[in-house]
């Protein structure tokens, strides 16, 4: 656990913070802006194509993306960034989304240029055939998906388990097992229908889900409307300075906000970790650039829209109400806030982390699929379902600090060899 502990600290220090946000602006700049182009995107990801034999629709694969990177880290995750960096923290999470959305059509566009059919006749891809079939490296391509295996039962697992049984447990008293029973058999069910059945729970339920959390905070927004300027005014300006005390939260450094909007950016969008490509090249798209295009969006909608009315309804909260944020914890900021709603607000909150991590466990499960099928071929696939739903119970009633540390260090290797293939293969991607 120290030695998990201590290459946590170092690399997600200022060297993959600075790898990633420099990769980010590299591609933003190479791609000629390609966020100028976010309304020709946003249509594109509304419009349902019809699912071809080959693959799933565009705005299918654009929903199992946001099943998986929609989760806690845009609600509690933007409550711990806040209390760590200050207000200022949110814009550079901002920003980090805004910059990401070129990593991730980078990410995307070659992932459907270098993907492949299966058995089945279906496409799959992601950055382990990038890593394969476009720079001719088997090894590397294996020990992405490897890692990418390994995160599916951490991180898209075990942890999304323990969340929701937390949540549970708090909020309903009920037991560990049952949650963990419960999900493990919904999952199951899902699992069983393959990647279509994944699909279109993801079609049908993250965006609903994400209505009703939107519009929780819209209320909140309205009701505290007057100090909505005030708030807006603290975050650029505790961006650029040390900033002032807010509501009991010390104004953090500028480093610090950098330090921990930009880390807490990175983590819930995922763009240079190289996942949403997964889901990218399973699509039935006939361009690359019209799939880079759709899959950027859900940079937009995760972290430019998500987190950012996340932490609007947080400093909003501290300003007009400081004594309700003068004791909490790092993570209690957003329950704080969401504790103004006229009824059940505590109840609200915890319904809808435990809806997100639901969406999150299932959204991965796709992901975990693909890399245990380039392993080991369709044969491995029902073995990884099994163990992918077996651990779905162990996370529910085993202790995570274990699994998050390790968690932290397999993203964490993930993020060296895609970006490698992004750079190599710069030359084949088109704006």
């Amino acid at each position: 656990m120290t030695l998990i502990q201590k290459l946590n600290d170092l690399l997600w220090g200022f060297p993959l913070l600075v790898l990633l946000l420099g990769t980010h602006i590299y591609f933003t700049v190479k791609l000629r802006f390609p966020q100028r182009r976010l309304l020709y995107a946003l249509k594109l990801s509304l419009g349902r194509a019809d699912n071809a034999d080959c693959g799933l629709s565009p705005f299918s694969a654009l929903a199992t993306t946001l099943a998986a990177t929609l989760g806690t880290g845009n609600i509690i995750g933007v409550s711990t960034a806040v209390a760590l960096g200050g207000p200022g923290a949110i814009f550079w999470c901002w920003l980090t989304g805004v910059l990401g959305m070129a990593t991730t059509y980078g990410e995307c566009y070659l992932s459907v240029l270098f993907r492949t059919k299966n058995a089945d006749g279906v496409y799959v891809g992601g950055p382990m055939y990038v890593l394969h079939n476009g720079l001719h490296n088997k090894f590397l391509g294996a020990c992405y998906a490897l890692c990418t295996l390994l995160a599916a039962f951490g991180v898209g697992c075990a942890t999304q388990a323990n969340s929701v049984t937390q949540a549970a447990q708090a909020a309903f008293h009920l037991p560990p097992r049952l949650v963990g029973a419960a999900l493990a058999l919904l999952t199951g069910a899902v699992l069983i229908g393959g990647m279509r059945s994944i699909a279109g729970l993801c079609e049908r339920t993250v965006p609903a889900i994400s209505f009703v959390y939107l519009l929780g905070c819209a209320f909140l927004l309205v009701r505290c409307r007057s100090a909505l300027p005030d708030a807006c005014a603290l975050i650029l300006r505790d961006a650029f300075s040390p900033g002032a005390a807010a509501g009991g939260i010390g104004g953090a450094a500028l480093q610090h906000a950098v330090r921990y909007g930009v880390a807490r950016g990175l983590f819930t969008n995922e763009a240079g970790i190289g996942t949403s490509a997964i889901a990218a090249a399973s699509s039935h798209a006939a361009k690359p650039r019209i799939q880079a295009y759709v899959s950027m969006t859900a940079v937009f909608w995760d972290t430019v829209v998500m987190c950012l009315v996340t932490g609007l309804v947080i400093v909003v909260n501290m300003l007009s109400d400081p004594a309700s944020v003068s004791s909490v914890p790092e993570t209690g900021l957003t329950a704080a806030a969401f504790a103004h709603l006229p009824c059940a607000g505590e109840a609200f909150l915890t319904v809808s982390l435990a809806a997100f991590a639901v969406t999150t466990l299932i959204g991965w499960s796709y992901f975990g699929e693909k890399a245990a099928e380039y392993l080991a071929g369709p044969k491995g696939i029902p073995l990884y379902k099994l163990a992918y739903i077996l651990m779905i119970y162990l996370g529910a009633v085993i202790p995570m600090r274990l699994v998050w540390e390790s968690t932290d260090l397999i993203n964490a290797l993930m993020v060296v060899p895609n970006v490698l293939a992004l750079y190599c293969l710069r030359r084949h991607i088109q704006p």
